[in-house]
């Protein structure tokens, strides 16, 4: 079992891949993907290269058929001349028998449930009775066991790697779309190895939806424990994108099972080259991992908290902080450092704090904080409160109150107080080597004395301009689990050193999108792109932002082929997919309503369809 308030890494069982082994006390390896043609063997030996010189210990290729399968022989050979014994690993979809050529030639073969042996997916409703569902395991059984044995032959590891966008009909007719079907789609195939005895297994189970991803990996490692399975874990966030919201969402996603011992190795999926993956997934881990050892923490769980199917914490609305309200963004501007300045009205703060004096230029439509012994009861600002001085917050009259709380405060006086005040917003604070189990621990105190009050996590980072990117990783790895654990009312981050406050502010705005939590801009949701890609990825995707730069709250999913298209994009407004070479199909949700447009008009063809359904 996860302990929510001290980091333990998962134990799981140790793996030989190649010349590496990961799992047991292993450290957390790195990896990356090519996105060259798995058949152009000096491209693909060069862009493997690039990876492993940026510290990728893993790389994977795509395989389409049996000719890119065989042609990983000579990529191997190309990088052992080189002096490199990193491994590759395979990447196998719709063709079983690719994945048995493949096991001959690569340290480890990722095959996907969602389509190994069962159909492509049609997202129709299907019916199977139990026979016929039992008839169709047995299938899988039939096919996949032959491949296990190759695989012992030829000393190949093999990832069960289960894609949210790629769930099978079958599996979606009896669990539908949800962490539970992800989660018996990779069973399935891990009851079969352990029967077989075959334990070189690796498990990813990866979406887009950051949610969805941390929910169903929680719920993977809890169905494993109960039935004695120990395997390493792959963990990533599918179609991520690229730039700063790329990293932010991998973040999220990735920090949040990381910061619970979770994990074994990782990918950040950009879409960028793939060795700029590499310095990304190397911080998350480092950072993540400093926490091993730290001070423990005398928490206590709360019985109504459920790890594995989290809900929204349920709070009095204090404002608009609160009860059903999205989260909040609180930013800081202390000494008049241009409080009334917000560059971007989508990541406008929702309460600015100014310290012990409003500004001069003080904007009277932003709501403010100061400090409770400069505050003068002017409209739009709001006390805030040091532990401390808790006895005074019964004598300043406001709607809206904060207080800043940090686990291990004697807490005798402040549950009195939240008891006596519903109007106090709780400000948690932590300096403790694990802020995620010190903040977790104080919300559950909240919830074990049936507290209600609201809570904003508030993190303090200590980095110059030139350091956003960490700022960035760090601060996101930080508040993930809390806010897939469902106890975030708003997030306030804090900055000891020469970032703008725009960059700050952005990346307040840019995790609480990554977290479904709240949408301040069009989200893409665009693949890292591979060997299957059918068309230029990265200038795409600069295409498509451009065009829609000024659209508001759109999900638009850029995909380069039908692997994980419309799956992946099942909670995007809109898909644009490569359907043939130079060849574009266009998706409304995940139902395809234009077919093999020719690249060179497919923009345009979804700028109309967007603004038809406007209309």
């Amino acid at each position: 079992m996860i302990d929510l308030f001290n980091y333990k890494r998962r134990e799981a069982g140790m793996v030989d891949v190649g010349a590496i082994q990961m799992g047991g006390h292993n450290p957390i390896r790195i990896q990356s993907m090519t996105t060259t043609n798995t058949n152009d063997t000096e491209a693909c030996v060069a862009q493997a290269e690039r990876i492993i010189k940026a510290g990728g210990e893993l790389v994977r290729l795509t395989t389409q058929g049996s000719r890119e399968a065989e042609n990983l022989k000579n990529i191997n050979v190309g990088l052992r001349a080189k002096g490199y014994m990193t491994p590759l690993v395979a990447d196998v979809h719709f063709n079983p028998h690719v994945a048995d050529v493949a096991a001959h030639y690569a340290e480890k073969v990722r095959i996907n449930p969602g389509n190994y042996v069962d159909p492509a997916r049609t997202f129709k409703k299907m019916e199977y009775t139990d026979k016929e569902y039992a008839d169709e395991i047995k299938k899988i059984d039939e096919r996949f066991v032959p491949f296990l044995n190759i695989c012992k032959e030829n000393h190949t590891a093999v990832r069960i790697g289960v894609n949210h966008g790629s769930l099978s009909d079958r599996i979606m007719s009896r669990y539908g779309d949800t962490p539970e079907g992800i989660v018996e789609s990779c069973m399935e195939f891990l009851r079969i190895c352990r029967r077989e005895h075959f334990d070189d297994v690796v498990i990813s189970v990866k979406a887009s939806n950051t949610v969805v991803m941390v929910r169903s990996v929680r719920l993977l490692v809890s169905e494993m424990d109960i039935e004695g399975m120990h395997y390493p874990l792959h963990l990533g966030v599918t179609e991520a994108g690229e730039g700063e919201d790329g990293r932010i969402k991998s973040a999220v996603g990735i920090g949040a099972l990381l910061s619970d011992g979770i994990g074994d190795t990782i990918r950040v999926s950009l879409s960028e080259e793939p060795e700029a993956e590499i310095p990304v997934a190397r911080h998350l881990v480092d950072y993540l991992s400093a926490k091993a050892g730290h001070m423990l923490i005398p928490a206590g769980e709360a019985p109504q908290f459920d790890y594995l199917r989290p809900e929204r914490r349920k709070t009095v609305a204090v404002g608009n902080i609160g009860g059903e309200n999205v989260p909040v963004v609180i930013s800081s501007r202390i000494n008049n450092d241009a409080p009334g300045m917000v560059s971007n009205v989508d990541t406008r703060p929702d309460y600015i704090y100014v310290g012990d004096a409003l500004p001069d230029n003080r904007d009277k439509t932003q709501k403010y904080i100061v400090d409770f012994n400069a505050w003068q009861g002017q409209e739009n600002v709001y006390p805030i409160f040091p532990y401390n001085a808790t006895p005074f917050i019964s004598g300043i009259k406001s709607d809206v109150k904060f207080l800043v709380l940090q686990f291990g405060a004697p807490s005798e006086e402040y549950l009195a107080c939240l008891k006596q005040h519903p109007e106090v917003v709780v400000i948690c604070v932590s300096n403790h080597q694990n802020k995620l189990g010190d903040q977790r621990a104080l919300v559950h105190e909240l919830m074990l004395n049936g507290i209600p009050n609201p809570v904003i996590f508030c993190q303090m980072y200590r980095h110059s301009q030139l350091e956003k990117s960490d700022f960035q990783l760090e601060s996101a790895a930080d508040m993930g689990a809390l806010m897939i654990d469902g106890l975030t009312d708003g997030i306030w981050l804090m900055n000891n050193g020469d970032m703008s406050h725009s960059d700050i502010d952005a990346t307040a705005f840019g995790i609480l999108q990554a977290a479904r939590l709240r949408t301040s801009k069009t989200e893409y949701i665009s693949c890292p792109g591979c060997g299957r890609t059918l068309y230029d990825l990265r200038s795409t995707i600069a295409k498509i932002k451009e065009a829609t730069k000024d659209m508001k709250g759109l999900k638009i999913g850029i995909m380069g082929c039908i692997v994980n298209g419309p799956g992946e994009m099942a909670d995007a407004d809109y898909g644009y997919v490569g359907a043939g070479v130079n060849r574009v199909s266009l998706y409304r949700k995940n139902v395809c309503v234009e077919k093999n447009i020719p690249e060179e008009l497919a923009v345009e063809h979804l700028l109309a369809l967007i603004n038809a359904d406007k209309q």
